[in-house]
């Protein structure tokens, strides 16, 4: 294995598909680069059409690159060997509904080298994981989506993959398992795994994710630390209880962004102006809880980031 601080790196991606007749030469990938560092779980965001599949796919050497590089811990992933230790679960996995979740497990395990004397005991310990516990005999004909969403997950966990590439693993699944999903990337992610998340459940990233890489019209839109980009700058958030009148009123000129529940009000100031708020609060009776930078929320910020990259491009189609 070659030697490298990186367990996924990804620089100058381009994919460009010919020209058809009657048609232009399509450009859906333009000088993607991005680093995961080991253990991290990194979200690759962006709207339909932005690219994420694609980059997914060049990356696993299963879309042919018009150009660029690409290590998965220090290998080419596109060379024979370079998949080894990587799991993958695509956006839209598919088992032949005529299998028992042993038998589509089993064949998998043989795909990835897994001894099949190991296989069984393998196989029900990931079905427990994701939820499955006691599925393991039961035709795929009579599984619903989300189930079989979780043997995917199951399928892209066999033989403990150093790196593993999820494209929307929440999909099909209702909150409880969307929140087992989460879980369980957070469990991997403390085992030593390096994630790399494509979804759409920007809920889901926000949860688990360090970094993230958003994507629009097949270029970096922005790239970064989560807590970072999410900061507003020059506003502070203050969490008080206690206020059985309100605001007093030289706070409550200072802001426009109120939220009151259960007791606890929540608002944001600027923030030269946090010292003197709090000692306001303080003379009104107030309990302070926390005194923390302000943060939009990662589908605010999405949105207002979208809308304004796309103001920016002057030019090109949008990509697939």
């Amino acid at each position: 294995m070659g030697v490298t601080t990186d367990a996924i790196r990804v620089a100058g991606a381009r994919k460009v598909y010919p020209a058809a007749i009657g048609r232009k030469a399509k450009e859906t990938v333009h000088d993607v680069s991005f680093r995961v560092a080991p253990g991290e779980i990194h979200g690759l965001l962006g709207p339909n059409g932005a690219g994420k599949t694609t980059t997914l796919k060049m990356l696993l050497g299963l879309v042919r690159s018009t150009c660029g590089e690409f290590e998965v811990l220090g290998l080419d992933p596109r060379k024979p060997g370079g998949r080894a230790h990587i799991g993958f679960l695509p956006e839209q996995p598919y088992f032949n509904p005529q299998l028992t979740a042993y038998q589509a497990l089993r064949l998998y395990a043989r795909i990835v080298g897994i001894d099949r004397r190991h296989i069984r005991n393998q196989s029900d310990e990931l079905l427990g994981e994701v939820g499955l516990d006691g599925q393991g005999p039961t035709v795929l004909s009579r599984y619903s989506r989300g189930m079989l969403q979780r043997l995917g997950i199951a399928q892209a966990m066999l033989g403990a993959p150093e790196v593993i590439f999820l494209d929307e693993p929440a999909s099909g699944l209702d909150p409880v398992g969307q929140r087992d999903v989460r879980e369980l990337m957070a469990r991997l992610s403390r085992s030593g795994a390096t994630i790399l998340l494509s979804s759409h459940q920007l809920s889901e990233v926000e949860a688990v994710c360090g970094r993230v890489t958003i994507l629009d019209r097949g270029r970096v839109a922005a790239e970064g630390p989560i807590e970072q980009l999410l900061r507003v700058a020059g506003r502070t958030s203050i969490r008080v209880r206690g206020l059985a009148d309100g605001l007093p009123p030289q706070v409550a000129a200072l802001t426009d962004d109120v939220a009151v529940s259960g007791g606890s009000w929540v608002f944001s100031v600027p923030e030269e102006a946090a010292r003197a708020v709090v000692d306001a609060l303080d003379d009104a009776g107030a309990s302070l809880e926390s005194l923390t930078p302000k943060r939009e929320s990662l589908e605010d910020y999405f949105s207002r980031l979208v809308a304004d990259f796309d103001r920016d491009e002057t030019s090109g189609e949008a990509v697939r």
